[in-house]
């Protein structure tokens, strides 16, 4: 088995249901370079953590452009790139801004005052299954919930949120680069369509907001004039298709594979439900062990970079394998055991360094909200179908349906 097939091979679908072997098997080159053109993939977790705090890596747009790969973002939205695609100075203003109107200092209880309300929707969720003895997690429970909250969040009318899933689905197809190289002619209509749909949609949101501000997010964003100016309207699109597409369905496949987790693991399922203080420790052991972001493929360097006696040439593209530095056993003991009471537990979930996850704090209060009810109140929960069927995508990994039966609830 040569390097380039293994590459090839993690990226497979076929292998998008338990792709952790090929992980450990990757780590044995943790510096892999497939074809001249191909990028470098690296597979430890401190060559990860190092990285992604190395400013010699570029997460601008326009290098990864340079570098032969057209940005998803780009693709995905027609707008310009959110902070997340860009390089500091500037994204560091747009950071800040964002944040002021996310969380401290300025808005410090806006995730956490929404605790009462996300209990709400979940027991509402879960209410909904009604007589029904299976349901599909995902469409029933694990979609509606996060995107019915980032909606909120940013004062999406609640008569609007149903329109959300026709335009993201498509939106997040187009962040897995091995689907985009081979998209139909269908598949790039129907992206194009739903980013334009989105667009106008928050062109007309943030201009009410603008003329009739309101106590959410997008009000603040479009209102914001402190020390670091202002956001442009197009840069307030951007960042709320940001928090609307990677602040939700990051959150699907983290609840998801969460429960999925728990339900071959009905031991920690049986104590999460005997003691909700238990879910911190799950949701973050749950980040290490099957984490929702599996690859971060958009790197360019910026300088040449030694990483393991590999000189990684300026320009070079720069595939960061997320789950495969989870699990390495030069960082974490016993890696492959899912072990909620862990307590050296630095993982790379979220990422790291100043492109960490930007809404880690409401992903966390809602997969603990989310695994902790549905511990609580489904009584007998078993699996319908192990493994169950996996999204195309193989950076945002995760089921595309998860059937459960269960005997009643509670």
């Amino acid at each position: 088995m040569t390097q380039a097939s293994l590459f090839r091979r993690i990226t497979d679908f076929a292998n998008r249901a338990d792709p952790y072997p090929l992980y450990e098997e990757l780590r044995g080159t943790p510096v892999l370079h497939e074809e001249d053109d191909g990028p470098y993939v690296i597979s430890s977790y401190w060559d990860i953590e190092g990285l992604l705090h190395d400013p010699r890596v570029s997460s601008d747009a326009a290098n990864l452009a340079a570098a032969g790969d057209e940005p998803a973002e780009a693709q995905s939205t027609g707008l310009p790139p959110s902070f997340l695609r860009l390089d500091p100075p500037e994204h560091d203003r747009l950071r800040r801004i964002a944040n002021s109107a996310f969380g401290p200092p300025h808005k410090p209880r806006r995730v956490d005052s929404m605790r009462d309300e996300l209990h709400g929707i979940v027991g509402g969720l879960i209410d909904a299954f009604g007589e029904a003895r299976e349901v599909d997690l995902v469409d029933q429970f694990a979609y509606p919930f996060p995107v019915t909250v980032i909606c909120r969040l940013l004062g999406v009318p609640r008569e609007d949120e149903p329109r959300f899933r026709s335009w993201v689905d498509p939106i997040v197809a187009t962040l897995d680069p091995e689907t985009r190289e081979s998209a139909d002619e269908a598949f790039v209509k129907a992206a194009q369509e739903a980013r334009m749909q989105l667009g106008m949609y928050l062109a007309g949101l943030v201009e009410q907001r603008t003329r009739d501000p309101r106590d959410d997010m997008l009000s603040d964003l479009a209102d914001s004039h402190g020390p670091e100016g202002a956001m442009t309207m197009m840069e307030v699109m951007s960042t709320a298709v940001l928090l609307l597409i990677a602040g939700h369905e990051t959150t699907v496949n983290l609840i998801t594979n969460g429960m999925l987790t728990l339900l071959r693991h009905p031991d920690v399922l049986r104590r999460l439900r005997e003691d909700p203080g238990l879910a911190p420790g799950v949701v973050e052991e749950l980040l290490r062990y099957e984490p929702p972001v599996q690859i971060v493929p958009q790197r360019t360097c910026i300088a040449d970079i030694e990483v393991r006696g590999v000189t990684i040439p300026k320009g070079s593209r720069i595939w960061l394998m997320l789950a495969a530095g989870n699990r390495d056993p030069e960082r974490f003991k016993d890696p492959e055991r899912f072990d909620p009471d862990r307590r050296d537990i630095q993982h790379l979930g979220f990422g790291s360094g100043i492109h960490s996850c930007f809404g880690a704090p409401l992903a966390r209060l809602e997969a603990q909200i989310a695994l902790s009810e549905l511990a609580r109140r489904l009584d007998g929960p078993r699996l319908v179908e192990d493994p169950p069927p996996y999204r195309q995508n193989a950076v945002l990994r995760g089921p595309r349906h998860l059937r459960i039966a269960f005997d009643g609830l509670s």
